[in-house]
């Protein structure tokens, strides 16, 4: 249960850091649309510019401020959440550190050692093993002899010599019933014990496949991250400057800056849900194999 409560922590505070990054573009963002609109009002006042793309702007505009709400609202609730994990109250007020890192699980191996020392599922499933074995002992020990001595002694009053009396018994289990009792008890405990080895197995095998598939997507997404940062992002940025430089020039169309902020804008925010992507598979690599 608390690993179960830890990734859950982890995983609304990483959406809450990436949240706030798509509030930082989506403010940018507005900024230059507002730039765009009062520039082609003042053109087209001046009867230098074309209105055709004007509405567009305008639109965008209420997109974006539709979607900061949406975020916002999103964080209030990550707030909500994560003051419950608290055990705080849920109204408490507070903001995050939006540093984060990304973890190398490369060299991470995934051997039956390694999963029994930090699953704690496991471990219980160890706890019931030895439990078992130790009932088999006791049920074994039901079926031998037992020995006993009892040593007694009493002053004497009166010129009464002091009396000692020593008593050695010892019982033999004879009832037939008795026996295949205790012998039936133990071959059920023996079938347990399989059953829990059987079981334990079960979840280092599901286990082991989780983590190697998570590792494997995790590494993906890092490949698809480094090809935003070093070459679509740039491309895309560099491409929108020497537009907008060529708009306040006049060498160039609203509507053909504006299409280049758009495909700016999707790949930024694209690059920050691929961003919240790995994290949660962080997360998950992370609860797995139950890394604090």
């Amino acid at each position: 249960m608390l690993n179960e409560l830890a990734a859950e922590a982890k995983k609304n505070y990483y959406e809450w850091i990436i949240d706030k990054k798509k509030l930082g573009v989506l403010s940018r963002d507005e900024r230059l649309l507002n730039f765009m609109t009062q520039s082609a009002e003042i053109r087209y006042t001046n009867g230098a510019g074309k209105i055709n793309a004007y509405y567009k702007v305008k639109a965008a505009i209420g997109n974006i401020q539709n979607m900061q709400l949406v975020l916002e609202n999103d964080i209030k609730q990550k707030r909500i959440v994560l003051n419950t994990l608290m055990n705080r109250d849920k109204s408490v007020e507070f903001d995050i550190d939006t540093v984060f890192a990304i973890k190398n699980y490369l060299t991470v191996a995934f051997d039956s050692t390694s999963f029994i020392n930090t699953r704690s599922d496991i471990k219980a499933i160890q706890q019931d093993i030895q439990v078992n074995y130790l009932q088999q002992n006791v049920e074994a020990a039901k079926l031998k002899p037992e020995f006993g001595v009892r040593f007694e002694h009493m002053f004497g009053f009166g010129g009464l010599p002091m009396q000692y009396s020593l008593l050695g018994t010892m019982k033999i289990p004879m009832a037939k019933w008795s026996s295949r009792a205790s012998k039936a008890n133990i071959e059920s405990l023996k079938w347990k014990v399989e059953s829990l080895n059987q079981q334990k197995q079960v979840i280092l095998n599901e286990a082991t496949g989780i983590a190697y598939s998570i590792r494997g997507d995790m590494e993906l997404k890092k490949k698809q991250i480094r090809l935003f940062d070093e070459s679509i992002i740039p491309a895309l940025q560099k491409n929108f400057q020497t537009l907008q430089l060529a708009y306040e020039q006049n060498t160039e169309e609203l509507f053909t800056l504006f299409d280049a902020w758009e495909s700016l804008n999707m790949i930024q925010l694209e690059y920050l849900q691929q961003l919240q992507d790995l994290l949660i598979l962080q997360t998950k690599f992370e609860k797995t194999l139950e890394i604090k």
